[in-house]
């Protein structure tokens, strides 16, 4: 049975590979599972290995489960007595056969996340160290990173002698290393560290392995940080020269290099491992030639990697779709307008469509961009935006400030940051409570009557002033200085910014997001008093509840998620400069590079059509900062591209001329969407309005949301689909959409497609209507202002 039948060529090369190293460079969708899968079968159908003598490393339970399952497939053995598994798994396997020889039992304990805290929280307190200053989050990242660099405690504090706070982490890495042991406890880092010292200790041990594992196959090898490269180097370099040692990657995909990763590991594979053989799989079995080919141009600006071009024998497929909009909020409304075409217009299901965005944070607009037009969505890898702790604490500290009788947020917030108010101190409380038919909140006011700690007192008093003075703030303030007011007041900013972890800076992002998100209501909404705007939080999350199941769905996630998932529509959100890339000023090119990486990976994701969004302006922090093109898009080429003819206009700034293709459409002149109505209004009869573009066949324009004048919008409804709580269909887009009657509206009954005045905002047209009664939503795009959503209970306008 020949089992490598159905291989192309250089697949079927890579598989029957028998001797000595290989390096398989395998780019996006070129079956690098299949090339492993095969190759393990092989190996044991010809008889040249027995599945126990095969090792293969993987780096998630998922591509382990599996491979498993492929392998079974093509021969009949039970794979579960295989060593197929993760490099923690392989390395467990290791060492409960010989740990006792690192002075460990055998009946070792592995510490999760939350017990490796618990016991750094432990070590700062022995230590009596400042709990407030030391975080035992950002110490746990220390430990961590100082650990895959196979760096003691000893050496950490030598090299950190004098950094006061630094020489205390070591201090408390030494603690946290001494317990671990008394614990007969490994954390996940020492797994891996501890299997490599008992083979770098113990020849016999050493030997033992390397003698079994005939052949060692190692998945994503350019995500391997030092100590895997070590171990798998231990393991497959043997002294009598028979290095079968197979590892597959793509240095084109290394994007995890903030957490230990090292590219040079699958770059340097041929040094590390003489006369290593080389094969490259280009045939991409997943995405159009058109996107592989702007993929390639993009990638190509990378110094430091092998080098290939990915081709596909299937069809050119669509140009890339490039939206481009005046800032984040119509770029998720024209992102969720894509979408709904693609859903309604060409029938591609929403869990065939993916929204990549660089950074967790910006999922917010995007999230709200979907709810508007009644898209059902999830996102992978975290909780949907309003759902994170972080914005749920702020939340409670405002709902609590607008209604002080709301005992449910009360004891979110009540020791929240650590205020030393213990169990005993708020059982006491709700006691009070209960028997006075008082909230908690009131009973703060006796707690000096109860039997409470002193530092109990202190704590409820403190927080019992700070709540007052936010109380007087929220009448003087602006709703986004406010906010930011109980952030900083509360002191949750000072608790967060302690977190130097990854995690830790995420929430960060996500605060910052949350002040952004105020803000933009704050300028958008007539009505943006407190209550109005813990009203349309509710509202969206309330929106989000859907009977959908998770199978039919949009899904939103970061790049870094979505590294090995396909489909078949992708849009990339904030293709900016200082977005994505993140990069900086001053930054270094390593850093530019694997951001060039990221996009590679995100454009690869997709299978039919790809979508590329970018905004001339996002919200950063609650301000405005105007934001140019990334340059990856500059580095696709033209002819790739659906794009703008004219340099987006924008009455508030000039962008910079960029180089090459750019200086063909952002030249110096400015074009608005009005003064091309004007000459080519007579060819919008036949023409399909996408969002931002009007496509027919002789023109292809795109624009400014903001330049859509009102009658050339209301011409092209037909051709957008909206839903919401109450969906309103493409064929209804023009029908009338009975409104009741509200004290703010002249007329009896609103439609899309209605012209409308508002008092500050000047002539509108409707868009789309959103719920009923004194909850209806309009967004309507105005002449003069673009994009707005109102209460039509509370706006100001009336129709003409």
């Amino acid at each position: 049975m020949d089992l490598l039948r159905g291989l192309n060529e250089k697949q079927r090369e890579a598989a029957s590979h028998d001797l000595g190293p290989i390096l398989v460079i395998a780019g996006a969708g070129t079956g690098k599972t299949r090339v492993l899968t095969h190759r393990i079968s092989n190996l044991i159908n010809t008889g040249k290995a027995r599945p126990g003598e095969i090792l293969s490393i993987t780096f998630t339970n998922k591509a382990a489960k599996e491979m498993k399952e492929r392998i079974s497939q093509l021969i009949d053995y039970n794979v579960d007595r295989m060593w197929i598994g993760t490099f923690h798994s392989i390395c467990v396997r290791i060492l409960r056969r010989d740990i006792e020889r690192l002075g460990y039992d055998r009946n070792f304990v592995i510490y999760d996340t939350d017990d490796q805290k618990n016991l750094i929280k432990t070590c700062i307190k022995e230590l009596n160290l400042d709990t407030k200053k030391y975080n035992a989050n950002t110490i746990k990242g220390v430990i961590s990173n100082e650990k895959n660099l196979r760096n003691t405690p000893e050496k950490y504090m030598t090299e950190n002698f004098a950094n006061f706070v630094l020489r205390n982490y070591g201090e408390v890495f030494s603690l946290y290393e001494k317990k671990l042991k008394i614990c007969n406890a490994l954390d996940f880092d020492d797994l891996i560290l501890k299997a490599l010292k008992l083979l770098q200790t113990n020849s016999d041990i050493k030997e033992y392995y390397q003698e079994r594992f005939k052949y060692i196959l190692v998945d994503e090898y350019q995500d391997t940080n030092n100590v895997q490269y070590n171990l798998v180097k231990i393991l497959g370099k043997k002294s009598n020269g028979q290095n079968n040692v197979f590892v597959v990657g793509d240095d084109d995909q290394s994007i995890y290099g903030w957490r230990g990763a090292d590219i040079s590991n699958i770059l340097d594979f041929e040094k590390d491992f003489e006369n290593a053989k080389v094969v490259k799989l280009e045939r991409n079995y997943r995405s159009t030639s058109i996107i592989l080919n702007a993929a390639n141009s993009v990638i190509k600006n990378n110094f430091n990697r092998k080098g290939k071009e990915l081709y596909t024998d299937d069809d050119d497929g669509d140009l890339i779709t490039l939206i481009n909009t005046d800032n984040e909020k119509e770029e998720a409304f024209m992102i969720a307008s894509n979408i709904k075409k693609e859903y309604d217009k060409n029938d591609i299901p929403y869990s065939e469509i993916a929204i990549l965005y660089r950074a967790n944070a910006q999922s917010r607009a995007l999230e709200e961009g979907l709810i508007t037009l009644g898209i059902p969505y999830k996102i992978v890898g975290g909780l949907k935006f309003y759902g994170r702790k972080e914005i749920k604490d702020i939340m409670a500290y405002l709902m609590l400030i607008q209604n002080s009788r709301d005992d449910i947020n009360f004891m979110r917030i009540i020791n929240l940051p650590r205020r030393k108010i213990g169990p005993k101190a708020i059982a006491s409380l709700s006691q009070y409570a209960t028997e006075q038919q008082i909230s908690l909140f009131e009973a703060c006011y006796d707690a000096k009557e109860l039997e409470i700690p002193a530092a109990g007192i202190r704590g409820i008093e403190s927080f019992i002033q700070v709540m007052e003075m936010l109380m007087v703030k929220k009448d003087v303030l602006s709703l986004y200085e406010f906010i930011e007011a109980v952030y900083k007041d509360t002191k949750y900013e000072k608790m967060i910014e302690e977190d130097q972890s990854i995690e830790g800076m995420s929430r960060l992002e996500n605060i910052q997001e949350f002040l952004s998100a105020a803000k933009d209501f704050e300028e958008r909404y007539e009505e943006n008093a407190l209550e109005d705007f813990l009203a349309h939080v509710a509202l969206l999350s309330d929106t989000d509840k859907t009977d959908e199941t998770e199978n039919e769905r949009v899904t939103l996630l970061t790049v870094h998620s979505a590294k090995g998932l396909e489909y078949d529509v992708v849009l990339v959100a904030g293709l900016e400069e200082m977005t994505f890339p993140i990069i900086r000023d001053g930054g270094i090119d390593e850093d530019l590079e694997e951001e060039r990486r990221l996009f590679y990976v995100a454009a690869t994701r997709a299978k039919k059509r790809l979508y590329l969004s970018y905004s001339n302006e996002r919200m950063v922090y609650g301000r405005h900062e105007m934001r140019g093109p990334s340059r990856f898009i500059e580095e696709i080429p033209a002819k790739y591209l659906d794009r703008p003819v004219s340099k987006p206009y924008s009455k508030e700034s000039k962008y910079k001329k960029s180089s090459g293709d750019f200086d063909d459409y952002f030249n110096d002149g400015e074009m608005s969407f009005n003064s091309f109505s004007k000459s080519k209004k007579k060819n919008h009869k036949n023409s399909l309005f996408t969002g931002n573009s009007f496509i027919n066949e002789d023109i292809k324009v795109r624009d400014v949301y903001d330049d859509l004048k009102a009658e050339d919008l209301k011409s092209n409804l037909d051709d957008i689909s909206n839903s919401g709580i109450k969906e309103i269909s493409i064929d209804q887009y023009l029908q009338e959409q009975p409104v009741k009657q509200t004290t703010n509206l002249k007329s009896d009954k609103m439609m899309i497609g209605d012209k409308i005045k508002h008092k500050a905002w000047g002539i509108g047209t409707i868009v789309s209507l959103v719920g009923e009664g004194k909850d209806l939503k309009a967004t309507i795009a105005f002449d003069e202002k673009g994009l707005k959503t109102v209460m039509m209970s509370f706006a100001p306008i009336e129709k003409i």
